[in-house]
């Protein structure tokens, strides 16, 4: 059996231990990279990419049904499933070679293609090589979580990991969980010509902002998806070529499922106990700089228990662990700054705390400002007023944002700054946009917040008054 030394072994080559990797080694240190299965990891070849591509194909067939307001006649896509499935293909082999393994080990990473299993509290072992390394990282992400439902184990059911070799349209897919994968897919499919029922056993879109989410769930009970929220499937069967599924409301059928039900991380395969590392059915135990209970041992990402589980938040991991690991310098993560954003028409993005959040830490001394896009001259223009954006302001400074409405993924990201880097409204306020353009929305949430102070105030209707009468 080889045997390497190293100074960092990260396991797991998906968004938050490529980053690592390739930081690490191009800052001077050795290091290991370990993969079992795909290089690039969930979000590159079952996640963030493929749903992506899928999502833009079914945006160009619903503009070919919603063109009459500008003029455009409305017609019926002819949609090539398969073409379309094609594209994200195209997508993911496109974006493969930044994640390569090629790549890698031309940056100098040691890239192992095995599945890695812990054998001491400073050994791994993977296929024929074990290794020892001052450091190791758990970034192993996380897989589609399977309810115990009666009789699911006993029929054809798709998951991400699964859905993208589907090169055939459903003709009716059932979708069990309306969170953000459920509610994507089940919008992409539609446009693509799927009839689509949605499962979920409490509230759609239950861990966002009710107001924010009653924004996207109206689209897409507009577009013709049923949703069937408090209804949670008791059983599911194969029925001639079929999936039927039990629930204490009836029986729902359908021609394909999707179980959209959560993650879980991937664990199972490291025998963590040998390295006397702590963890539970929500990753390993870590600390605020994402260390296990074996100092040697850190988990990031989804591999991590109690942190937001998506790719973006991976890759934040990996620079904090860069910060600490390369340079021994005091980091630990936090989540107060990382936004989010589900990828439905229209979108619905949060960074920071919502208001229900706000208000039960800061009380009455929360402010709440919204704007809607039905105010945005842009967003007239291009025929997307849904939506609105609410910032939750706390001693002049934002603490939440929420919007929903058209790209609301990309309007967070100046909020994000501004949480990240603790500014005050003014920076928003003073800040100069181009006209018109949908960003003018979050300067109008800031303006919204600071005209009652100005237009508002006796105190300065009087200065102005007093200022004007000698002014010559």
């Amino acid at each position: 059996m080889d045997r390497i030394e190293t100074d960092l072994c990260i396991i797991g080559a998906g968004s938050g231990g490529l980053s690592l990797a390739a930081g690490a080694v191009q800052m001077g240190a050795r290091v290991v990279l370990i993969e079992g299965g795909e290089m690039g990891g969930d979000c590159l070849n079952y996640g963030c990419v493929p749903s992506k591509a899928l999502i833009s194909a079914g945006k160009r067939a619903q503009a070919m049904r919603s063109g009459h307001r500008f003029g455009v006649a409305p017609v019926d896509p002819q949609v090539d499933f398969e073409a379309a499935i094609d594209h994200v293909r195209s997508a993911i082999e496109t974006i493969a070679p930044h994640d390569s393994q090629e790549r890698f080990e031309g940056l100098g990473v040691h890239v192992i293609r095995d599945w890695a299993r812990f054998t001491g509290p400073d050994e791994v072992v993977a296929g024929d090589t074990r290794i020892r390394a001052r450091r190791f990282v758990v970034a192993t992400g996380s897989r589609p979580f399977v309810p115990p439902i009666a009789g699911l184990d006993e029929v054809p059911f798709l998951t991400n990991e699964t859905l993208f070799e589907q090169r055939t349209r459903p003709d009716h897919l059932l979708i069990l969980g309306a969170g953000p994968i459920g509610l994507e897919m089940a919008q992409a499919h539609h446009r693509l010509g799927c009839e689509v029922t949605v499962l979920e056993a409490m509230s759609a879109l239950g861990t966002e902002d009710p107001e924010m989410a009653a924004v996207v769930l109206a689209r897409l009970r507009e577009e013709g998806i049923e949703i069937r929220e408090n209804c949670a499937a008791e059983a599911v069967q194969a029925v001639d070529g079929g999936i039927v599924l039990e629930t204490a409301s009836g029986r729902i059928s359908g021609s394909h499922l999707l179980v959209a039900t959560g993650r879980s991380p991937n664990l199972e395969r490291l025998d963590l106990e040998s390295a006397g590392v702590e963890y539970t059915r929500r990753g390993v135990t870590v600390d605020d700089a994402l260390r296990s209970s074996n100092r040697r041992i850190y988990a990031i990402g989804d591999a991590a228990a109690g942190q937001m589980n998506f790719t973006h938040v991976a890759g934040y991991h990996a620079g904090v662990l860069a910060r600490s690991l390369l340079f021994g310098l005091p980091a630990k993560a936090q989540d107060a700054h990382i936004p989010r954003a589900i990828y439905t028409d229209p979108e619905l993005a949060q960074v920071g705390l919502t208001e229900a959040q706000a208000q039960a830490r800061y009380g009455a001394r929360l402010e709440v400002v919204r704007f809607a896009y039905a105010e945005s001259d842009r967003a007239i223009a291009e025929g997307a007023t849904e939506g609105l954006i609410k910032v939750m302001i706390h001693r002049g400074r934002p603490v939440g944002v929420s919007i929903a409405g058209a790209q609301a993924g990309e309007m967070i990201a100046p909020w994000a700054l501004m949480i990240a880097n603790g500014l005050k409204m003014k920076a928003m306020a003073n800040t100069v946009l181009p006209y018109p353009t949908l960003a003018e929305i979050g300067k109008r949430a800031a303006g919204a917040y600071f005209s009652p102070q100005l237009f508002g105030s006796e105190t300065v209707k009087r200065l102005v008054r007093f200022v004007q009468r000698r002014i010559p």
